[in-house]
């Protein structure tokens, strides 16, 4: 099977660069910076490796300890005729290594940049003259490296593109993994299937089959629970497993108190009457309020959500005697948490929140795709459309999306903004257009007039955006009479909210949650 690797070196984006390469049919794998030529040897015995592409990183080649590249590894390609990408920090490193001159820019280039085509060579191909591209950096390549040649600038960026005269080894300041490089598409088809000559042979169904054994091989014999919230990543890594073990996996649902409304009696119904996937339904909302009391932090929410999550999974787990707890984490879960050598943005109560010691083993078979990768496998399960189309939920539930202080009042206050905002879109029909949309409880009151009264009450945020896998996103344009009539909704049938406003962030610099 044809196989292009990704060398991690902790940029955001690097599963990304994984799953462009997936959709062209090519499977790949991503591993770790400090591979040697003994690692690819082993991938090359297993796969037919058609290509390397270098990811991005958040840090310089000129920090102390930064990873560089190795003549053995570099070397190694060479002699294999593979081609190499280096994407940011990649593209910087090929620079550094090859002799070329890498420094602090002038001036820090993120978000949308134009960039000039000087040559479009094989990389490049079928691109305009000028393009759109998404960029994230501060070092710059002044200078390419000798054998190299330019093929794209900026006007504060000399050296946007380049590869080697004679082999295949290419460079992107930019990134063509995000969907904000409109172009990107087009140069991973030439990367993928031009230069390095793939004819595109894996299929998702091939995860779903590998998957099913792998679990089936690290169980055995053994229980398992799975934490089954009823959202999709979940749901799916819970048919996945049941197709692998059977009936010796217990799924388990925490009525945490934090979820959406009516949402515990709708996932009892789903998965306890309709699928009988050996369903255990666990109050804990006691547990979980209390847990919670006067804490602020997001941060320190979420590590205490994924604490007791486990907890209360280890006495399920140890009334039917299962070693092993299954999750539904996807890999933007674990790169947000701090995967590896990437910033730490938040922890997902399934990753960074969990307690150093669980007293069971950890099985996630869904960790290395992204949403609509898993609703793929959902759809190819057979699980119904409103669980496979379902819009994400974070795994703290309204904990996060109440900024401050976590109580049953301000959670009963988030729930109901939550549901109307809901209705309304449904009513609109833009729940399909949209990633996510929601309301936030703020800390914050201001005076209002209802009734002909003064009023001092809180004020709901909307959150909607667009997006394709949740790992950039843009603030949806809905229109003001949908707006308005949410608004409305909200101010009249909440009586603790007086003041309705509207978040125009996009993601990056924010976050499509605000905690």
């Amino acid at each position: 099977m044809e196989c292009i690797l990704v060398m991690d070196y902790g940029g955001q984006y690097c599963h990304l660069i994984a799953r462009r390469i997936r959709e062209l049919g090519v499977y790949t794998e991503i591993i770790s910076p400090q591979s040697m030529v003994k690692d690819l040897e082993d991938y090359g015995q297993r796969y037919n490796l058609k290509g390397l592409i270098l990811s991005g990183a958040p840090k310089s080649v000129h920090d102390e300890g930064a990873l560089r590249l190795s003549s053995d590894l570099m070397d190694y390609l060479s002699v294999k005729q593979i081609p190499v990408l280096g994407i940011c920090y990649g593209h910087q490193l090929i620079a550094d290594y090859a002799g070329g001159v890498v420094k602090p820019g002038g001036k820090k280039e993120y978000g949308i940049t134009e960039v000039s085509i000087d040559e479009p060579d094989l990389l490049l191909r079928g691109l305009s003259d000028r393009e759109s591209v998404w960029m994230s950096h501060s070092d710059t390549v002044e200078q390419i490296p000798p054998d190299y040649e330019l093929l794209a600038h900026t006007d504060n960026t000399p050296v946007v593109a380049f590869k080697h005269k004679l082999s295949h080894i290419y460079g992107l300041q930019f990134h063509p993994e995000v969907v904000h490089t409109p172009c990107g598409g087009k140069i991973f088809n030439n990367f993928v299937h031009v230069i390095c000559g793939c004819t595109g042979n894996w299929r998702i169904a091939d995860f779903m089959t590998e998957s099913v054994k792998e679990i089936k091989n690290k169980i055995g014999d053994g229980k398992a629970v799975i934490a089954l919230s009823g959202g999709v990543d979940s749901s799916t890594a819970a048919l996945l497993t049941h197709r692998a073990i059977g009936e010796q996996l217990v799924s388990v649902f925490i009525d945490t108190g934090l979820m959406r409304k009516n949402e515990p009696e709708a996932v009892r119904e789903t998965f306890e009457q309709q699928m009988h996937l050996n369903f255990r339904f666990v109050d804990a909302r006691a547990r979980f309020f209390k847990a919670l009391r006067g804490v602020v932090d997001p941060e320190e929410k979420r590590k205490i959500i994924g604490n007791l999550f486990i907890r209360v999974f280890e006495e399920v787990a140890n009334n039917i005697n299962a070693s092993y707890l299954v999750q539904g984490t996807i890999y933007p879960d674990r790169i947000e948490s701090g995967l590896k050598d990437a910033a730490t943005i938040k922890s997902h109560h399934n990753v960074g929140g969990l307690p150093d010691v669980s007293g069971l083993e950890i099985i996630e078979p869904l960790r290395n795709l992204y949403k609509d990768e898993v609703r793929v496998v959902a759809r190819e399960l057979g699980l119904p459309v409103e669980i496979s189309e379902r819009h994400p939920f974070p795994g703290p539930g309204l904990a996060i999306r109440v900024v401050g202080k976590v109580t049953e009042e301000s959670v009963a206050v988030v729930r109901e903004a939550d549901a109307i905002v809901e209705e309304e879109i449904l009513l609109a029909g833009l729940d399909k257009s949209l990633w996510q949309f929601f309301a936030v409880l703020l800390p914050v009151k201001s005076v209002g007039v209802q009734g002909d009264e003064r009023t001092y009450s809180y004020t709901i945020a909307l959150r909607m955006v667009e997006s394709v896998d949740g790992m950039t996103a843009n603030f949806a344009e809905v229109s003001y009479a949908v707006l308005g009539g949410i608004a409305t909704r909200i101010t009249n049938e909440i009586p603790q909210v007086n003041r309705v406003v509207y978040d125009l962030t996009h993601k990056p610099p924010g976050t499509i949650e605000w905690e």
